[in-house]
């Protein structure tokens, strides 16, 4: 997995995903983290198999759900997976050019939910050392 993925989240649409869903927002986050890791695993599964019919609907779902949290790294990756598997239909065409795109499908994923959960879990934001400290006074 490449250390360096770049998620590029867009904070102020996060924010407000999260302030219109309310009381929703971590359930339909759960939603979206089951639902991410399901496409991708379809996608695999498609590129795996050589067909490029059932890798148009999982990426599909997986950029609509990920632009409504502003994870547009992984919608454009999926856009662009979704885009070439329609050209590929249209074509008749073997999706093996996708593989390295699908290759990286998954680890932008982990690692968008890993900004996202940083970005909602206050306590992963803190670090060691920034905390209170507790003292006697002499």
């Amino acid at each position: 997995m490449n250390e360096q993925v770049d998620t590029k989240i867009d904070w102020d649409a996060f924010a407000k995903a999260r302030a219109e869903l309310g009381q929703g927002f971590v359930r339909i986050l759960g939603y979206f983290r089951e639902d991410g890791a399901k496409s991708v695993a379809a996608i695999e599964d498609a590129v795996r198999k050589g067909s490029a019919a059932p890798l148009v609907l999982p990426a599909h779902k997986l950029k609509s759900e990920a632009r409504e949290f502003g994870a547009y790294g992984l919608a454009t990756l999926a856009e662009h997976i979704e885009m070439t598997a329609r050209d590929f239909v249209e074509w008749r065409q073997d999706p093996g050019t996708l593989v390295e795109h699908v290759v990286n499908l998954r680890p932008l994923l982990e690692a968008t939910i890993a900004a996202l959960d940083e970005n909602i879990n206050p306590l992963a934001q803190r670090r060691p050392g920034s905390g209170p400290v507790f003292a006697r006074s002499a």
